[in-house]
This record gives C-alpha cells, sequence and structure tokens, in this order.
C-alpha cells in the first residue's frame, strides 16, 4: 500500500510539491519561484508556461530527492492562487495571453461599471463577492475585450478558461490529448461566476461578464466523492513517471483551513503569505456579511455538504516586506525585517499602509493607493521596517472586526500559518493589536498539508476528519503583552492613516 500523499502548492510567487506521511509530517519538498511580470503600473502577470514547466521539476526534483515514484503516492492534491486567470488554445495547450494575477488592477474600470449600474449588487448576493478587481470574472472578460481571436475560439469551445488548479489538472492528465477540464467548489467561487447556493455557473452572472460556458471548465467537490471517482489521473509521461490518482483541489486559502483542521464553525486561521487571508468556518450555513467580508465555500468533502466560511482578503502584507527588499533595498532579505525591525521599541509615530492594489476586505477601495504617514525628521529606517510589520498586524485586525460584527462570535485565540509566521517579532505584534493569543502549529505549511489531507480523505488514506484533528500539534504560541489604552491608541492612528490613502485614483 502506499505509504504517502503529495501536494502541489502553486502560490504567486513560488510553485512547491511537498509529500505528507499519514502523520502529517513532511517527507520531502521542493520549491521553485518564478518571474512576476509587470507590463505597467497596476499589472501584475505570469508566464503559464513557466509555471507548468516549475510544476514538473519540483515534482521530478522531490520525488528523486526521497527516492520516492508514483507507486508509492495513494493520492496528489492540488492548491493554488485563486483568483489568477489562465486562458489557452484546448488543441495544443498554448496559453493565449499571460496569466493575470490576482493582484492586477487592470479592470477597476469594470468592476466600477458593474457597482454603478446595479449589477453588483445581484453578484454580492448570487456570488458572495463583492465587485473588485481581485476575483477572475472581470479578468477573463479583459482577455475576451482585448486579445485578438480570444472571444471567437471561446464561443467555438477552443479556448478553455481556469484558474492555476485547472491549467495544471489540464496538463498532467494529458494536455491537448485527453486533459481534464475541472475545477473545484473553492476556485470557481473566486470568479464571480458562480451561485453560492446552486454550486454551478451563472447564466445571468455570465451575461454580465460576457462569458461563454463553453470555456468553462466542470466545477466539482474539493475531496473528489468515490461516487463521481478521482478528477483525473496522472500520465505517465508527466513528472510523475506513472498514474496517480488527482483527488484534492482546494485554493490555497481554503486549503489552510484543512490544514489547520477548522472543521467546526466559529474556528478561524490567518494565511501570511504575499498578503493575508482569514477565514471563519460557518458551518453549511451561507452568512452573507454586511461588514465587508466575502462569503466563500470552505470546503466540500466528497459527496457532504459544502462547509461555508466568511473571508477577509488583504492584498499586501508579506509583499510590503518585499518591497522593502526589492524596491527600496532597505533590507537584503525578509528575515532582515525582524532584526531591522527590533532595533526600535515602537513605530515612531509612522505607519504605512501598503494599498499598494488598492484596499481588500473590509473596504473594497480599488481608489486607494500605498501611503506612509506620521514621518519627522527623528524616523529611521528601522521605523519603517516595524510600521511594515504592524501594517501586517492592523490590516488583520480590521478583519477580525468585521467578523465579529457578522458571525457575533468573539475570536478567542488564531490560528497562524503562512511564511510571515517565521517572523517572531510580527507574531508578537499579532497577538499585541488583537489582544488575543496568537498559536502557530507544527507543521506551518498548512496550505499544502489541506491540499494532501483533501486527497488523502478521497482515497481513504485518512479515514475522517477527527484522524487529521489529532494530527494537528501547537509549536508555538504568543500573548497579548499591550495594555488596552496602547491597543486602542494604536489602531485609532492606524484608522486615521487608512482614511488618507482614500479618493487617491479615478475608477
Amino acid at each position: 500500500m502506499a505509504e504517502y500523499v503529495g501536494a502541489i502548492d502553486q502560490g504567486t510567487t513560488s510553485t512547491r510539491f511537498m509529500v505528507f506521511d499519514h502523520a502529517g509530517a513532511e517527507v520531502v519538498r521542493h520549491q521553485l519561484e518564478h518571474e512576476q511580470v509587470l507590463p505597467r503600473a497596476g499589472w501584475v502577470e505570469h508566464n503559464p508556461v513557466e509555471i507548468w514547466e516549475r510544476t514538473s521539476a519540483v515534482v521530478q526534483t522531490a520525488l528523486g530527492k526521497a527516492r520516492l515514484g508514483a507507486d508509492d503516492l495513494a493520492a496528489v492534491g492540488i492548491t493554488n492562487q485563486r483568483e489568477t486567470t489562465f486562458v489557452w488554445d484546448r488543441r495544443t495547450g498554448r496559453p493565449l495571453h499571460n496569466a493575470i494575477v490576482w493582484q492586477d488592477t487592470r479592470t477597476d474600470g469594470i468592476a466600477a461599471a458593474l457597482d454603478r449600474d446595479g449589477r453588483g449588487d445581484v453578484i454580492r448576493h448570487r456570488a458572495g463577492l463583492p465587485p473588485a478587481t481581485y476575483f477572475a470574472g472581470g479578468k477573463l472578460q479583459w482577455i475576451l475585450e482585448n486579445v485578438d481571436g480570444v472571444r471567437e475560439a471561446a464561443e467555438r469551445g477552443d479556448a478553455l478558461f481556469g484558474t492555476a488548479d485547472t491549467w495544471l489538472l489540464w496538463h498532467l492528465t494529458g494536455g491537448p490529448d485527453g486533459g481534464v477540464h475541472v475545477t473545484d467548489v473553492t476556485n470557481a467561487s473566486r470568479t464571480m461566476l458562480m451561485d453560492l447556493e446552486t454550486l454551478d455557473w451563472d447564466d445571468e452572472l455570465l451575461g454580465f461578464f460576457g462569458v461563454p460556458r463553453a470555456m468553462l471548465p466542470v466545477i466539482r467537490e474539493s475531496s473528489a466523492a468515490a461516487s463521481g471517482g478521482p478528477f483525473g489521473v496522472t500520465r505517465r509521461t508527466g513528472p510523475f513517471g506513472g498514474e496517480v490518482p488527482l483527488t484534492g483541489i482546494l485554493g490555497d486559502q481554503q486549503a489552510a483551513t484543512v490544514g489547520q483542521v477548522c472543521f467546526a464553525p466559529g474556528e478561524a486561521k490567518n494565511t501570511y503569505g504575499t498578503g493575508n487571508f482569514m477565514l471563519l468556518n460557518t458551518g453549511t450555513e451561507i452568512v452573507r456579511s454586511k461588514a465587508g467580508l466575502l462569503t466563500t465555500p470552505a470546503y466540500r468533502l466528497g459527496d457532504e455538504p459544502c462547509v461555508y466560511a466568511l473571508e477577509g482578503s488583504i492584498a499586501v502584507t508579506g509583499s510590503a516586506v518585499q518591497w522593502l527588499r526589492d524596491q527600496l533595498g532597505i533590507i537584503s532579505g525578509a528575515a532582515e525585517s525582524e532584526a531591522l525591525a527590533r532595533q526600535v521599541e515602537d513605530n515612531g509615530g509612522v505607519y504605512f499602509v501598503p494599498a499598494f492594489s488598492g484596499l481588500f476586505a473590509p473596504y473594497w477601495r480599488s481608489d486607494a493607493r500605498g501611503a506612509i504617514v506620521g514621518l519627522s525628521r527623528f524616523n529611521t529606517n528601522a521605523h519603517l521596517a516595524r510600521a511594515t510589520l504592524e501594517a501586517i498586524c492592523y490590516q488583520s485586525r480590521d478583519v477580525v472586526e468585521a467578523m465579529c460584527q457578522d458571525s457575533g462570535v468573539e475570536l478567542e485565540v488564531l490560528k497562524v500559518d503562512g511564511g510571515v509566521t517565521a517572523n517572531q517579532l510580527c507574531m508578537q505584534i499579532q497577538a499585541d493589536v488583537l489582544g488575543v493569543p496568537v498559536s502557530r502549529p507544527v507543521v506551518p505549511e498548512t496550505t499544502a498539508l489541506g491540499a494532501a489531507y483533501a486527497a488523502g480523505l478521497s482515497v481513504g488514506f485518512w479515514s475522517s476528519t477527527d484522524e487529521l484533528r489529532q494530527n494537528w500539534r501547537e509549536d508555538t504560541r504568543w500573548e497579548p503583552q499591550w495594555d488596552e489604552d496602547r491597543r486602542a491608541d494604536g489602531y485609532a492612528r492606524w484608522q486615521k492613516a487608512v482614511q488618507r490613502t482614500l479618493d487617491w485614483v479615478e475608477v
């Protein structure tokens, strides 16, 4: 019997492949970055061919390092950056445009038009999302309207759309030679094109964006139901070198929710990556946000009913630290941000609101742009580094406040994961800003782990979610140290700084 489950984690800045054992422990991994294509201000793209090549390479390298083959894997799951939009030719597999990344803001005019004429309210109710540049529907409309020949190909059924999971699954199962065109409910929900209740593409929403149904993938569950079989099987000629069932698909933040075993209503996790993404499990009930959050499927396991969540999506958190490194040059690596910020006891009155792509939850203001406020001659690069870490934490508090309003649930502890959680100072600030403990698990790569769990549950590698709970172990806990006055004053100043970013861009 195969002893392991694999997971492809295709993220915004890199792709990794990881293998886990039955205890949920990491066996091996390999990871490669890919290029961020920035054609003009506000535009962010990825090369789909490069992403497929990187995926093939990380799978082959990881399996080689561990001396594993396809026969050692019971199943493979895929997790991915969610709203990034791929369109390609069914006959050749050739991309018809670069993938347009979730951070891209070129569709701000499309989003604004939806709100002006009332279509935005239909989208909010039916899809659980506000019209925003973030989501895939507007990106797909832009490609259909601006890339020669794509609309005609789409109407013929020759142009296919998908998020990163669909692009990779199609290639892994044969590409032009019989590749499977499938996505799951979590990824489909990020398009503004899926009805939350029916869990299917909605004809009225498709009409809003002018999207032909023929180019859309089939929507399935997140953990393949036995009744429907696997999503597909890897080809022997592909990177796995043999046949492995592909049985798990989850958007990255939903995967982290599963990896953090947030299976009960009221349980929440926050993932710290390029952006921050907090999800609160609301059970099988669809809770429609009144406070600027997204209503989204959390997961659907096999034939079980869909479980929903409230989500707070923050565009720029870890990427703000990258900005300090790449654009300003005040640090040489992400880890250095902690050492630099520790040189000062507080932010020296400096607040940094990194609204590079506008503001996401709970504001949804595409007219906002980044601002650093409160500067004086006294301030140094250390204060800016500290303000950057605080920005990550204050944006997360904005989301927590909105979740409490919508759900009535007061947060007792925040489960955290993702790369930024390695920054001890940032996690301490997060506990201080929220006033609740922050808990990091032993396995911090919960996104890949969640995809592995979804895949493994499908084939009986794990018997139930109760068994998965037994795998979860706490590694580190940060307790709040600020008093209430400091917490309240800091948050009030943060909110004042946010107001300075608004109405900067005409939309």
